[in-house]
């Protein structure tokens, strides 16, 4: 399945000098959903205890994956938005800073998990999303991305937690 035939470019967007890369029409897709679900549950069975998706892409795509392989589902949201004792973590993007946040008791002691969102760029949120998880009492296995930006060598910051997309960008494509 050709997926970045599907993933639109959007300039400028959400900052000057900034090409967003839009999955709306990927999960309009129901052909390009199922496959990329039913990709990442193939790669993911047997191997986690449940998965972590952060806000708010990575529900869209963690959610169904987390059905397929019968475990639960672990949100990392922004401050705030969860209602229970969170840990929190600062970390910086590749236009500004944000903090995430994580329920206490969201993961039992060495739970072995999955991260999962649409795009790796810079790698600020996945390594802290991964801070979060060990914070919580979880082992991140794999971070998981439909998209990566290559050319901003996110996955480096995120060694030794390994990583896998389904697209990759490196630069003029």
């Amino acid at each position: 399945m050709n997926i970045r035939a599907l993933i639109r470019d959007i300039p400028d967007f959400p900052k000057p000098g900034i090409v967003f890369k839009d999955i709306t029409p990927v999960l309009a897709d129901g052909p390009a959903l199922r496959w990329i679900v039913e990709r990442l549950a193939e790669r993911y069975r047997g191997r986690v205890d449940a998965v972590v998706g952060i806000e708010s892409r990575g529900f869209l795509i963690g959610a169904p994956v987390a059905y397929e392989l019968g475990v639960g589902l672990c949100l990392v949201r922004k401050p705030g938005k969860l209602p229970h004792d969170t840990h929190a973590v600062t970390y910086e993007l590749e236009y500004g800073s944000d903090a995430l946040e994580i329920h206490r008791d969201t993961l039992r002691a060495g739970a072995r998990v999955i991260v999962l969102d649409d795009l790796l760029a810079t790698g600020g949120t996945a390594v802290a999303t991964v801070e979060l998880v060990g914070a919580a009492g979880g082992h991140v296995i794999e971070c998981g991305f439909l998209i990566e930006l290559g050319f901003l060598a996110g996955r480096d910051r995120l060694t030794p937690t390994p990583c896998f997309s389904l697209v990759r960008y490196d630069g003029g494509d």
